[in-house]
């Protein structure tokens, strides 16, 4: 097969990710794939210059955008058709929300004989405005009508669309987001990476890993630190990632008195990460938009118990009192009691932790979501 994956960006994200390794998966299993973007620079770093690439093409061009951009976008529709049928792909499979939209809609103007979508998470919600809203859930819809099949990094995901008549349930096939999960079944405890971030040896850790930007989590994460730190003072707190709200949130740990206990590490390579992860005891994912949290997955393949809000695909991963804790979202009390709890008693975290690590080495392994990838692929080319 001859397949072309579409991408807004290739920055370092969970779904970039998980595009990336859809098209690794198929260079390895002998087929010919081209990972199409557009420009991918920003705080977040650039995901393609930390990964070898094994055998793909790549191709990126400038009228691909993440925000709404009438003009442009339909400048990159054309564009895309055209190329789609110059390179005659036997399958489209667009990632993301905007490059779901312009891909579903160019695959189909060119007659690419199967053109599949991936939803990582959803653009529209309870969190965004009415408008935004209206526009996506409308785009969505019409979006459906011009692909084969629409698969889902969770079920949750999947519930939320058919909700708004977004496709039927024929379309829709939950295949979980897969990872190179090794390097964190196998991670350990670096004491000379504690002592480089300045962590006390005998110190526990609460970890967060995401974007420092708003919704993510962290307008909740620090008053929770500074009420875990208020009961157990030799508390760290490691923040694994960047922004541009970095600063704001370095002043909010200013005013809430934890700046000494917090500890910004900046952003991390995908191929590091695993080795940061390893030096907590537990991870905290309060962001109030999130399809399947990566992080919860890396944690739990580390044995870290999770705390987290049960939205979109959490509660797939984290299951209460087995795999971590889910609170309901903004409660803080609630958060910090749960984290408190894990980081009292290590018969808890451990009970937790071994658990969730047996959940995620089951559903997770990048391999498992590629060949599902290619066995639907070809599934819905004989169809055809």
């Amino acid at each position: 097969m001859k397949v072309c994956h579409f991408i807004t960006r290739m920055i370092v994200g969970g779904a970039q990710e998980n595009t990336f390794l859809s098209a690794r998966g198929l260079v390895e299993a002998g087929h010919e794939c081209v990972l199409l973007s557009g420009p991918s620079e920003g705080r977040e770093g650039q995901l393609l210059s930390r990964m070898k690439n094994p055998g793909f093409k790549v191709v990126e061009c400038p009228l691909f955008v993440r925000e709404i951009a009438p003009l442009t976008d339909l400048k990159a529709i054309r564009w895309l058709t055209d190329y789609f049928r110059k390179e005659k792909f036997d399958v489209v499979h667009t990632h993301s929300s905007k490059a779901g939209i312009i891909g579903r809609i160019a695959g189909r103007m060119a007659g690419v004989p199967v053109v599949v979508h991936t939803i990582h998470g959803l653009a529209f919600g309870p969190y965004e405005s009415r408008m935004k809203n209206l526009i996506y859930i409308s785009a969505e819809r019409y979006a459906a009508r011009k692909c084969d099949r629409i698969y889902s990094v969770a079920q949750a995901m999947i519930d939320q669309c058919l909700e708004q008549k977004i496709g039927t349930p024929d379309l829709f096939k939950v295949v979980y987001s897969g990872m190179e999960l090794d390097r964190f079944l196998q991670a350990e405890n670096s004491l000379s990476l504690r002592e480089k971030l300045g962590i006390p040896t005998q110190a526990k850790v609460v970890g967060a890993v995401a974007r420092l930007f708003p919704r993510k989590g962290y307008e909740d994460f620090f008053p929770v630190a500074a009420k875990v730190a208020a009961k157990l003072p030799e508390t760290r707190f490691l923040i694994m990632g960047d922004g541009p709200s970095r600063a704001e949130y370095e002043k909010l740990c200013d005013e809430l008195k934890i700046r000494d206990k917090v500890i910004f590490a900046g952003l991390i390579s995908p191929d590091q990460i695993a080795d940061y992860i390893a030096l907590t005891d537990t991870v905290a994912h309060f962001s109030l938009k999130e399809g399947l949290p990566r992080v919860a997955v890396q944690a739990l393949a580390e044995a870290k118990p999770v705390v987290a809000y049960p939205l979109d695909g959490t509660p797939e991963v984290v299951l209460h009192d087995q795999s971590g804790y889910l609170v309901q979202p903004g409660d803080r009390e609630a958060a910090a009691d749960a984290l408190i709890r894990i980081l009292s008693d290590e018969t808890t975290q451990k009970r937790l932790g071994t658990a969730g690590r047996e959940i995620v080495r089951d559903k997770f392994p990048w391999q498992k979501m590629s060949q599902a990838l290619i066995e639907d692929y070809e599934r819905l080319l004989t169809a055809k």
